[in-house]
């Protein structure tokens, strides 16, 4: 029996996403539990990779259970959370056709990067703190030239191994926002304080969200203009793109499949 598991983790204290042999990662920790639970090795398959210090919201997952091994979801589900690391939560586990797969059955993946501009001590973990004068027009003119399909290999952290670096980028933009302890508890803030960067694509490199960030927080510091951003795309190299930003204000916040996973509490 195939079952669907939709968690959401914070990255800090993983070496990302993907089991590794000098490490602790989120799928080690799942695996461990689970296997543990069913008394059966339970191998788990991700949406996709996330790098060391990266985060995630309602990410997906699949796993398969032998038919020797019970399993009662939501009594699973308790257990799981009872068991794994705080920075680990397992929202909801659903019986799933046999024929899905976390990571080849999904047609899009959205990733939200968040910038404060101004020091905030309530902001410090989950977001990257910007000294400089953005000019956010000017980095969203530099993001359109993101969609469509390209070669993304500037982008790539060297020595990756994918077949190819061609990716379809369906939305990019930078995004005013509101973070709740302004809103809630009247933090001082200015309009321009909090921005997030969304972008939205068939599939990602590794560390492309982080190096593109960095290259258009360089447009936005004046450092560099939307054509050079432009130019990169498909002609650059690695070297030629800007310095890639922290990994703990990047978050992969949505998974997209071509029919839609339904939440039995909704």
């Amino acid at each position: 029996m195939k079952y669907i598991i939709r968690l959401s983790y914070n990255g800090a204290p993983f070496c990302g996403w993907q089991l590794q042999k000098n490490g602790t990662s989120i799928q080690g920790e799942l695996q461990k539990t689970l296997s543990m639970l069913l008394d059966s090795e339970i191998p788990v398959t991700g949406a996709g990779r996330t790098d060391a210090g990266v985060n995630a919201v309602n990410y997906i997952a699949h796993f398969d259970v032998p038919d020797t091994a019970a399993a009662d979801p939501e009594f699973l589900k308790y257990k799981l959370n009872a068991i794994l690391p705080k920075a680990i939560a397992v929202h909801e586990i659903i019986p799933a056709d046999p024929g899905f797969h976390a990571r080849f059955s999904a047609v899009s993946r959205e990733y939200h990067y968040f910038i404060h501009r101004k020091k905030d001590p309530f902001m410090e973990n989950f977001s990257h703190y910007c000294v400089y004068p953005l000019d956010i027009g000017k980095m969203n003119e530099a993001a359109s030239y993101l969609t469509g399909e390209h070669d993304f290999s500037c982008f790539e952290k060297t020595g990756g191994n994918n077949l190819t670096s061609v990716c379809t980028v369906y939305e990019a933009r930078w995004e005013r926002y509101t973070p709740a302890h302004v809103s809630a508890l009247g933090y001082p803030a200015g309009p321009d304080d909090y921005i997030v960067f969304r972008i939205r694509a068939n599939r990602f490199l590794r560390n492309m969200v982080r190096a593109i960030v960095g290259s258009l927080v360089d447009v936005g510091r004046g450092k560099r203009d939307p054509e050079w951003f432009r130019g990169l795309i498909g002609k650059g190299s690695r070297s030629d793109a800007g310095e890639s930003v922290p990994g703990k204000a990047l978050f992969l916040n949505e998974v997209r499949y071509q029919e839609k996973i339904q939440n039995p509490e909704v």
